[in-house]
């Protein structure tokens, strides 16, 4: 096996792929992709992209050096298991990656002669994001995932914020809030009911189903998609009209994105890993939607 191959395992592109994806999208979809100067702004969404793929690359390797004795038995194939790389290596892996992670956030810096620069006020507000859930994610690790609901609420807002953050690079925080709260209540639900799956194993967790059983957990993986439904009208109550062709697109998948985040909850707490499944294609509906919206 190359041995470049276990440090990509280490990093699970596929995940940093979709916090890129999401940041260009959050951005595309508050501004509209017919605006002027649309192939700067994509190219400055693309960089800061390119940095959330970096801190959850980080995020990633982090959880292999702290996971390391549960994957032993959990994740056997992963590097660290297998001793392809050694945990100290990976301890300083992770810790590159979050630094390099402000790297390609430096062309947006207020006042350099090219398209890309933001505004004072956005680029400082676009580095208070990437700081914030980069310290966030480094927080969840080490001491949230053992808490339960608050950590389910930390995982979930951090999946929000990368749309925020595309928002904000593309000069409008406020328009992107839907989607920020719309992924959270979203994520909450499908974390909450991972707990639920897990309740048997997770010993050393104090999570919402093993501190007050699986009904109280079905009632609130139900209520946080109850309000990721309600939110997902917003747009259209406030900056995206239904009647155009992107209000249109918006509201066609957005509503099955609903019906399939209702069937995701329908019923718990039985066939739980089935519920997990519906609720990860609703979440792909919802990034569609969130494309359609863009198409203006």
């Amino acid at each position: 096996m190359s041995r470049v191959a276990p440090w990509l395992q280490l990093l699970r592109p596929l995940n940093g792929l979709i916090s890129l994806v999401g940041t260009v999208v959050g951005g595309l979809s508050v501004t509209g992709i017919s605006s002027r100067g649309i192939e700067w702004e994509f190219l400055s969404l693309v960089l800061a992209g390119s940095a959330t793929f970096l801190v959850t690359s980080g995020g990633n390797v982090l959880n292999d050096f702290l996971d390391v004795e549960g994957d032993r038995v959990n994740h056997p194939d992963r590097p660290l298991p297998r001793g392809e790389v050694s945990r100290e290596s990976t301890r300083r892996f992770s810790v590159a990656l979050f630094v390099v992670s402000v790297i390609p956030l430096l062309p947006l810096t207020p006042g350099l002669p090219w398209p890309v620069s933001l505004p004072l006020a956005g680029f400082l507000l676009t580095l208070v994001i990437w700081a914030s859930s980069a310290l966030l994610l480094v927080v969840y690790e080490y001491r949230g995932k053992a808490l339960g609901l608050p950590g389910n609420a930390l995982v979930a807002y951090l999946t929000g914020a990368v749309f925020l953050f595309g928002g904000t690079v593309a000069g409008s925080p406020i328009l992107a809030l839907p989607w920020l709260l719309m992924a959270f209540f979203a994520t909450l639900s499908r974390e909450v009911v991972k707990d639920m799956e897990d309740a048997g194993g997770d010993e050393n967790r104090d999570t919402l189903p093993r501190r007050r059983g699986m009904g109280a957990a079905a009632l609130a993986a139900r209520g946080a998609v109850a309000g990721a439904i309600a939110l997902s009208f917003l747009p259209l109550l406030t900056w995206l009209s239904w009647r155009t062709t992107a209000g249109v697109l918006y509201l066609g998948v957005v509503l099955v994105s609903d019906f399939v985040f209702g069937l995701s909850v329908a019923w718990l707490p039985e066939r739980l890993h089935r519920e997990q499944g519906l609720s990860k294609l609703a979440m792909v509906f919802a990034l569609m939607a969130f494309v359609g919206s863009a198409l203006r």
